[in-house]
Parts: structure tokens; C-alpha cells; sequence
């Protein structure tokens, strides 16, 4: 469970490769997420050349990021074949999340970079695939090693905002 509590977002990373083999376990741990009635809505992108990621640092002011990664995963949502259409959103941000902390296990650092928040980061992000209609852009998650940014644990449990029984 350390992974939970020293997650941390990373912005900054070296200039060093992340191996095959642990972009294969990144990819496999988003895929382990739950999923409303198993809908499994993802789909993926690896963007590892530089040029491409120079391109997605530019399509929101948040994505910056992505230029200075080793490798970026556009995650996507397949919305033709949803079974609980309301539920893509969740299942995409358990398999976010599933891959971030997969990162801190395997000593990567890794940020966030919200798209399905703004309409024109995910027309952005649109255009710079090519995405078909029934393909929703939901984040992108920039990964690499650490460059001077850790993740280590910062207490941030907030005793007053948990209720017994009722909100009083």
C-alpha cells in the first residue's frame, strides 16, 4: 500500500527511456481497473517520440508536461458499446489512477493531465489523433523517471471531513 501513500504528481523527468517491459506492466495495471458491468470502455496511444510529445504539451496549458516524459498514454473511451453509459468516466479514472500507481512501484514518476475537463483540450486531442467519433479523449498520463521531484508521503487525511452516520 505504500504506493497509495507516496504517490505524488511528477512534472519533471530525466531524459532516459522507460523499458518496454514496464510501459507493458503500466498498460496491463490501467487494464486490471474495475469497470461498470465490465464495459472495459479504454483504449490506449504510447506516444514515446519527442516531436509527438512536443505536440500534446501543446494541446491544453496543463499538458506541458508531456514534452519532458519518456512516454505519454492517451487514454481514450470507446462510446458505441457502453452498457452503462454514464459509467466511462469512472472506469477511466480507476484505470488512471491504477496506472499511476503502477509508475511508483516500478520507481517511475508520473502526472495526471486532465482532458475530458475541457471541451478544447479534448478537440485538441481530437485533431492530433485523428480520433474517430464514438472515441472520447479522457487524459493523458505523462510518465518517466524523476527528475528532483519524489514520491514520498505527505500526510493529507483531514479528520473533519469524515461524517458517522449522518453529514451532522
Amino acid at each position: 500500500m505504500k504506493e497509495i501513500f507516496n504517490r505524488r504528481s511528477i512534472r519533471k523527468f530525466k531524459d532516459q527511456a522507460v523499458e518496454p517491459e514496464k510501459i507493458d506492466k503500466l498498460l496491463r495495471a490501467a487494464m486490471q481497473a474495475p469497470s461498470a458491468a465490465n464495459q472495459q470502455p479504454w483504449e490506449f496511444i504510447v506516444v514515446q517520440n519527442k516531436e509527438k510529445l512536443g505536440q500534446i504539451a501543446q494541446v491544453s496549458p496543463y499538458a506541458k508536461p508531456a514534452a519532458a516524459s519518456a512516454v505519454t498514454f492517451v487514454l481514450l473511451a470507446r462510446d458505441n458499446e457502453l452498457r452503462v453509459p454514464t459509467g466511462w468516466e469512472q472506469d477511466m479514472g480507476a484505470a488512471a489512477e491504477n496506472m499511476l500507481l503502477e509508475a511508483v512501484h516500478l520507481g517511475l514518476g508520473g502526472v495526471w493531465l486532465g482532458i475530458a475537463t475541457s471541451d478544447e483540450a479534448a478537440e485538441n486531442v481530437r485533431r492530433l489523433f485523428s480520433l474517430p467519433d464514438h472515441i472520447r479523449p479522457f487524459a493523458l498520463i505523462s510518465i518517466g523517471y524523476p527528475d528532483g521531484q519524489k514520491n514520498e508521503f505527505v500526510d493529507r487525511y483531514q479528520a473533519e471531513r469524515v461524517h458517522d452516520e449522518n453529514w451532522q
